[in-house]
């Protein structure tokens, strides 16, 4: 309500557009909208088959960044000898990659309008001149035929992630099957990597794989390194390379916008840790004994009773060693040797003066990780405490420097991230409820354990309040509200100005014309960019 007017609060994206034989995807959709939607219609955007012309917009940015540091390394050694025996110089240098950096902005050129005459897509984005005349085309079925019209929130122009318009109902329905087999197949390789961390645990098992190594074991220096902090650097460090795999699987899906790659990509992120981070190294054994554990409910509590403080000194060790992985968030490590090999590998690419975004898919599931490990443990174990408070303490920190100094955000999805932590915390409250019952019954203590067994019940419920209370809120706004602040707007004349840039607001960048930056001798500027209308 106190927002002000958003391009994605009035409009929508139209797919699957059913298009005869010789009549454009535009035509089609402005007759489709005009004849239903006329008191509301603005205007709208065809999406354009642009795979082509980005592969040709890749390849000048590519050209431009050599060239860009050519001329600085020639600018730094203007004083030193410019030709070998006189023969061979750099401007030569210089001057082919000039005409090849023509040569490919003429052919993007001619790609930008061959696209926009013929390379239309069945997918557009309608403007509508209320909220109100948007929300009825999203909520009301636009088609008897339900795989035709289909329509959805359109993203924050910035959030639109343009490559996978073209994929079709079936071809994104075969997609998440696809993607779905895949991430089991991942989990499933991934629970090896767990078994063998689980095997250095043990210096028996070590001895047995390495027998060579076996003397150099009997140091306890050496014992103590290997046993309790090898593991769980292991598991780190490959564990860091599944966020870009999920992404990558969210990717294939067909998303349309950057946040929904991501919060795809944190759901199947946040489940792969929970099991083989949690599960897998809790419940230790081959799958069919993890599954075999949960087809019999009642003797659940009972052995989560015993598993989960076998591991509490494998999971401190764990979180002690995140501490080294927060801490290097503050000092960008990553990124400081992505940047130096670079420079020793003469990488084409150009130091982009653009700042990142927050890897929300990464960094959502590492700290509701920790906030499972703090809730399991601190009956069981309680010595974890300290260790996941000095981490939370550090994250507050570090994240709260990161966030206002270093990452720029790329979107709002309007909290939307937020179910997803309040689900977990949820599941962190069961599973620490189930354990509590359990150790109780463990201890022989019937009466406290029955005692607690109203309160899962009782956490459940208030998730399922809170799920009728609040939910809706994130999926959808009010009529209420729609209505209202139409009407507190209609009547101001900025809005004149707003409708007239709606209508090119969701014009795809790779369309736009280019342009060379004026101050192209400068190491850090674009020498090609997209103009700003």
């Amino acid at each position: 309500m106190t927002s002000k007017p958003l391009p994605q609060h009035f409009t929508v994206l139209v797919r699957a557009i059913p298009v005869s034989d010789g009549v454009a995807v535009s035509d089609a959709v402005d007759k489709f909208f005009r004849e239903y939607h006329s008191s509301t219609y603005l205007s709208h955007t065809v999406v354009h088959q642009t795979g082509k012309l980005r592969r040709l917009l890749n390849d000048a940015e590519n050209i431009c960044t050599k060239l860009t540091n050519l001329k600085y390394v020639h600018r730094s050694s203007q004083d030193a000898p410019r030709k070998f025996l006189g023969l061979f110089g750099r401007n030569d240098v210089l001057g082919k990659y000039q005409k090849r950096l023509e040569d490919v902005e003429e052919n993007v050129r001619l790609e930008q309008s061959d696209a926009t005459r013929r390379q239309e897509i069945p997918a557009a984005f309608v403007s509508f001149r209320s909220r109100y005349g948007a929300a009825n085309a999203i909520y009301i079925r636009q088609s008897d035929n339900p795989t035709e019209w289909q329509t959805e929130h359109a993203p924050d122009p910035h959030d639109v992630y343009w490559p996978f318009f073209s994929t079709s109902f079936m071809e994104r329905w075969i997609a998440k099957f696809v993607v779905f087999v895949a991430s089991v197949l991942l989990i499933l390789v991934f629970l090896l990597v767990v078994a063998f961390v689980q095997g250095l645990t043990y210096l028996e098992q070590v001895e047995k794989w390495l027998p060579f190594l076996r003397k150099i074991l009997e140091i306890a220096v050496v014992s103590q390194l290997v046993t309790g902090y090898l593991p769980s650097v292991i598991l780190h460090v490959l564990s860091s390379y599944v966020p870009s795999i999920m992404k990558l699987f969210s990717t294939m899906q067909g998303f349309i916008s950057v946040s929904g790659i991501e919060r795809s990509a944190c759901n199947k992120m946040l489940r792969f840790t929970i099991w083989t981070v949690f599960f897998a190294n809790v419940l230790t054994g081959s799958v069919l004994v993890q599954v075999e554990i949960f087809l019999n409910p009642k003797e659940i509590p009972s052995k989560l009773a015993v598993l989960v403080p076998a591991q509490a000194s494998f999971f401190i060790a764990y979180v002690v060693t995140s501490w080294t992985s927060i801490t290097s968030e503050l000092t960008q490590t990553a990124a400081l040797f992505c940047h130096l090999w670079g420079k020793c590998a003469k990488c084409c690419r150009r130091d982009t003066s653009e700042a990142p975004s927050m890897p929300y898919h990464s960094e959502i599931p590492r700290i509701l990780l920790f906030g499972l490990l703090g809730f399991t443990y601190f009956i069981v174990a309680p010595l974890i405490l300290p260790f996941v408070l000095v981490y939370f303490c550090l994250g507050y920190f570090i994240f709260r420097n990161q966030l206002f100094n270093v990452y720029a955000p790329k979107y709002d999805t309007g909290g939307k991230f937020w179910p997803i932590v309040h689900n977990t915390t949820i599941f962190s409250l069961v599973v620490l409820h189930i354990i509590a019952i359990g150790v109780f019954g463990l201890k022989k203590l019937p009466l406290a354990s029955s005692l607690l067994l109203p309160l899962p019940v009782l956490t459940l419920l208030f998730n399922e309040f809170c799920r009728n209370r609040f939910v809706p809120i994130f999926e959808a706004y009010s009529t209420e509200s729609l209505i209202k602040k139409d009407r507190e707007e209609q009547s101001k004349p900025e809005m004149l100005e707003f409708f007239s840039n709606l209508v090119t607001a969701y014009r795809d960048p790779a369309l736009k014309p280019i342009r060379r930056a004026s101050n192209s001798d400068e190491r850090t500027a674009p020498l090609l960019a997209s103009s700003p209308i």
